[in-house]
């Protein structure tokens, strides 16, 4: 199996997006990568996941704390060759056959491949994919020189990987709340206190910590971001100390810890004042992996319940041919190939801000966030959804870990999580739209690109009713109290995700007769609406959308 070459929705949406020598060197490096995830990577992550889990060593034979975090050797493996591709590394530097850079769309379609295999380990990339992305546009040239070679290497020099540390004890979410401090001593800094929640932490070369300044404000406002090399330049540790390792559901292949600073030497990035916002916009780099991540976890639930249904029988026949499964798995087929592509949709527009971030005008970058946090939550809400439909389909196997279905679960559970739940995401949205008429930007994009589409009348008409309506639902919802608006903020953010793919769908389904057959299921099965109960659309195209030949279908009905 090879994840890439399975994957032509993939290489036609990259050639359409990548000029044609960006696209002609991918095409060959994916296809390897792709090989690679659904090969050797995978194999070692279901080692990783059950038996070679990361664990910390506290102390030496002398009682002295290292605080070490061992892996086994073919997660470190799995790190040489993942960061060797340039996953990180040629967003920041020449990519050598080609003397250019590369882009976010390489990246993330690296980001795809692997979450296929190993969702747990795409948690360290995308944390340094943030570290580098915080040093490179906010770092003194003193502080670059010295640690982007490092976080950026693809088997050239040693490698940095890189953490985040946000999280507090009694924060969480609320930022504004931590307590971590750093004190100016000489003209440097020394961070003390605790982050809770470190993900990636023993494995990392730097951190980028938020810390808040003797005198500062309250909030976070009084927060600014120290670069936290995690060894000093003789190899000790930078007065850090591992407390213990989290023992999570899932994804455990990233070592997530208590880490305790006690006076570890730091450098400011940027202004001492912006802290806050610099980690935001790594914040919103982390989401859009995190919905990366998802869409891979999308992707291999529904070939494995593919696979299934195809090889195994039942009453005399592979479970393909019976309508309930072709219904799950055509619905399974269309949700997902819209959605991913939505997802390198918006990816172009993440790519362009985050590169040139003052040619892209304030319209752009608050769609962008809006679509941003619609995405990510409709992303890993999907994840956990279509773990659970190839579980089913599998039935007592699906539970059994011999199957890779349990570890698609528990690893698509965190993704709700991480990066900002379900109502962190839906205070964002209401915040756009409040603070920056959010949904009339995005509502009226919509209905331009709706105005281009002529294929697909009654679906067309459809989507351009629930348009109407949730332009009138906002209206009103944002007539109430405040406490009323954030309850109903997810409902909005579902409406304004669907709609976004709705639309999307419907724009390429003029591409081909296939792609007109998924945008049909699509907008039948998200938007309902008075059908033919004796013509059910995810039965009448399923050899089509599911790119198989179908023979023998069984004569009973279920």
């Amino acid at each position: 199996m090879n994840f890439y070459k399975e994957d032509n929705d993939l290489q036609v949406m990259l050639r359409e997006k990548l000029d044609r020598q960006m696209f002609n060197w991918a095409n060959q490096q994916l296809e390897i990568f792709g090989g690679m995830c659904a090969g050797e990577i995978d194999q070692r992550a279901i080692h990783t996941d059950r038996e070679g889990q990361p664990r910390l060593i506290k102390y030496n034979k002398m009682g002295e704390d290292i605080s070490e975090v061992w892996v086994n050797e073919g997660y470190q493996k799995t790190v040489e060759e993942t960061y060797r591709e340039g996953i990180v590394g040629y967003l920041h530097k020449p990519i050598p056959e080609l003397n250019r850079k590369g882009n976010y769309l390489y990246s993330f379609a690296q980001g795809y491949l692997l979450s296929q295999a190993e969702p747990g380990f795409y948690c360290p990339v995308t944390l340094t994919m943030a570290a580098a992305y915080l040093i490179d546009h906010y770092a003194s040239e003193k502080i670059k020189e010295s640690y982007l070679p490092h976080v950026t290497a693809t088997g050239d020099l040693e490698l940095y990987e890189g953490a985040t540390f946000l999280t507090e004890r009694q924060g969480g979410s609320d930022v504004g709340a931590n307590e971590v401090k750093a004190v100016e001593e000489n003209g440097a800094y020394r961070i003390y206190g605790e982050k809770y929640f470190a993900s990636n932490a023993g494995m990392c070369g730097v951190a980028m910590v938020l810390a808040r300044l003797e005198g500062a404000n309250q909030g976070t406002k009084g927060l600014s971001l120290f670069l936290v090399p995690w060894r000093t330049e003789d190899g000790e540790l930078n007065k850090i100390s591992i407390r213990r390792l989290k023992d999570k559901l899932g994804v455990r292949a990233v070592p997530s810890a208590e880490v305790e600073f006690d006076g570890a030497m730091g450098h400011l990035i940027g202004e001492a004042e912006n802290g806050f916002y610099y980690m935001m916009e790594a914040l919103n780099l982390s989401r859009v992996c995190n919905a990366v991540a998802s869409i891979g976890i999308m992707r291999r639930a529904y070939l494995e319940a593919k696979s299934y249904a195809i090889e195994r029988k039942a009453f005399g026949h592979s479970l393909i041919h019976y309508p309930m499964v072709k219904d799950t798995l055509v619905r399974m087929r269309a949700k997902q190939e819209v959605e991913t592509s939505a997802v390198f949709k918006m990816i172009e527009t993440f790519d362009r801000v985050a590169r040139m971030p003052s040619q892209v005008s304030k319209k752009d970058q608050v769609l962008l966030r809006l679509l941003i946090a619609i995405l990510k939550k409709e992303t890993a809400d999907q994840s956990i959804h279509f773990a659970h439909e190839s579980i089913e389909m599998h039935g007592g196997n699906g539970y059994i870990e011999d199957f890779v279905t349990p570890r698609l679960l528990r690893d698509a559970q965190v993704l709700t999580v991480w990066e900002g739940t379900s109502n962190i995401l839906g205070l964002e949205v209401i915040r756009l739209l409040t603070k920056y008429n959010a949904h009339t930007l995005f509502c009226t994009q919509l209905e331009s690109d709706l105005d281009k589409i002529s294929i697909l009348p009654e679906e067309k008409q459809v989507v351009q009713k629930s348009l109407d309506e949730t332009k009138g639902f906002i209206d009103k919802v944002l007539t109430l109290s405040q406490d009323k608006q954030t309850f109903y903020s997810k409902t909005i953010a579902k409406k304004l995700a669907d709609l976004y793919e709705g639309v999307h769908a419907l724009a390429r389904a003029s591409e081909n007769q296939r792609k007109r057959m998924v945008a049909e299921v699509y907008i039948a099965h998200t938007f309902p609406n008075e059908t033919r109960i004796d013509d059910p659309v995810s039965l009448k195209y399923v050899e089509e959308v599911l790119d198989i030949s179908l023979v023998d279908s069984p004569k009973q009905t279920e």
